[in-house]
């Protein structure tokens, strides 16, 4: 999608001065906002540093190198854990940037209790066992476990295909339901036995005569079609097995691959996760004024902007209704955690008043090379890279304002702000 910016550079609305109040000469104003931004393609590119993003945390910091305004970064990655993202964004920003300042794709699964006593078969790459623990879930079945268990089923390396025939696997647990953390890193492996164990209903190795629907629940974080690292152009993102196993799974059975529910960008019940801790961040810093706007910051149409766009629009919804507008009561109500409480109760009085995209030049977006010359008549010819659940509508993709690099967005948010 090549969206028609609002508002490009630093050319703001007339109305946006009246927004911040000065503090008194000498005193640092307390933020009413705060930051969101994306990693890959805003921060860094693969293993580099995008050189914007030192310079912006500076600007972000005071001289003891503590963030002056509340921040959190909203990555759909989740082949790590939380605390060696944080770690390796420290090195690479040269700040302290704690664990609960990083939202993962599938952190808001810790939300989703109602599945924590479920066995569940987890896909992906890294420690996805330890991450799936992490979160809640109590018995945790991997792909390579899986495969261990039932080695006639990978078949398409024929390395791997087993020599012997093995014995039958009589003692393996019955699987509930499937999360989908990533990208793995054999999808031929990964495909085969997902598909083996939702046509199965959980039980791979045992014959049905009739295929069940609807199928286990299924859960997949991270939609992203695409992500852009060191190459000169886009790589796969779990958005492309995403596609690969609906297609295959439509192709076999004739029918619809469901999902119980799509975590991370642009899911909406991210971004309220990502507001809870924003406003957690203010509370611990002892800052009084209420966070009331939020800036996303990304490099992606269809994942960053569009999931603040459309966040920006439950906000507006929220208010006029005082009702959560998009987001599913149900996982939000099984959860007996501390935060996840705490998000339900933001509900009944909801203070943010908006989200602000920020689209930068730095990743998958270029400037020059994505805006159609007329994007009304041109957006019916461009690709749709959002996920086949996520209705397009053209003006959430539409960012509010396209800055070259993630510096110029954190000075075009302070001026917004008439923060100093």
């Amino acid at each position: 999608i090549a969206p028609g910016p609002k508002a490009e550079g630093h050319c703001l609305p007339r109305s946006f001065s009246s927004r911040g109040a000065r503090a008194p000469a000498g005193q640092a104003a307390p933020p009413a906002f705060g930051f969101l931004f994306d990693i890959d393609g805003v921060l860094v590119r693969g293993s580099q540093v995008i050189p914007a993003a030192r310079d912006a945390f500076r600007a972000l910091s005071d001289a003891r190198g503590r963030l002056r305004v509340p921040v959190v970064f909203l990555t759909n990655a989740g082949n790590c854990l939380r605390k060696a993202k944080a770690e390796e964004l420290s090195r690479a920003l040269g700040l302290q940037v704690s664990p609960e300042q990083v939202i993962l794709s599938h952190s808001p699964l810790r939300l989703f209790g109602q599945f924590h006593q479920k066995c569940v078969l987890v896909a992906g790459q890294g420690p996805v066992e330890e991450n799936a623990q992490n979160l809640g879930f109590k018995h945790v079945v991997t792909i390579e476990a899986l495969r261990k268990a039932f080695p006639l089923l990978d078949m398409v390396d024929q390395s791997r295909r087993p020599k012997e025939l093995p014995p039958p696997t009589t003692d393996f647990p019955t699987i509930e339901g499937v999360i989908l953390f990533g990208e793995p890193v054999r999808w031929e492996t990964s495909l085969q036995l997902i598909i083996d164990v939702l046509l199965s209903n959980g039980n791979p190795g045992a014959e049905l005569e009739d295929i069940p629907y609807p199928h286990l629940p299924v859960l997949a974080c991270n939609m992203d079609l695409l992500w852009m690292a060191e190459a000169k152009m886009p790589r796969f993102g779990h958005g492309t097995f995403l596609l690969c196993l609906e297609n295959i799974y439509k192709k076999v059975t004739g029918r619809e691959l469901r999902y119980e529910a799509l975590i991370g960008k642009p899911s909406t019940v991210t971004y309220r996760y990502a507001e809870y801790l924003i406003k957690q961040q203010a509370e611990k810093q002892g800052w009084k004024s209420p966070i009331r706007r939020l800036y996303a910051i990304g490099d992606n149409p269809m994942s960053d902007i569009y999931g603040a766009n459309l966040y920006n629009s439950y906000l507006k919804s929220a208010h006029q209704n005082q009702v959560q507008a998009g987001v599913k009561r149900s996982p939000l109500a099984a959860s007996p955690q501390t935060e996840d409480q705490l998000v339900q109760r933001k509900d009944c009085n909801i203070s943010m008043e908006g989200c602000e995209s920020i689209l930068v030049c730095t990743g998958v977006y270029r400037h020059n090379a994505d805006v159609p010359s007329n994007p009304e008549e041109c957006v019916t010819e461009t690709a749709f890279h959002g996920h086949r659940d996520f209705c397009f509508d053209p003006s959430l993709v539409e960012a509010s304002y396209v800055v070259q690099d993630v510096n110029d967005a954190v000075q075009l948010a302070f001026k917004k702000e008439n923060w100093n």
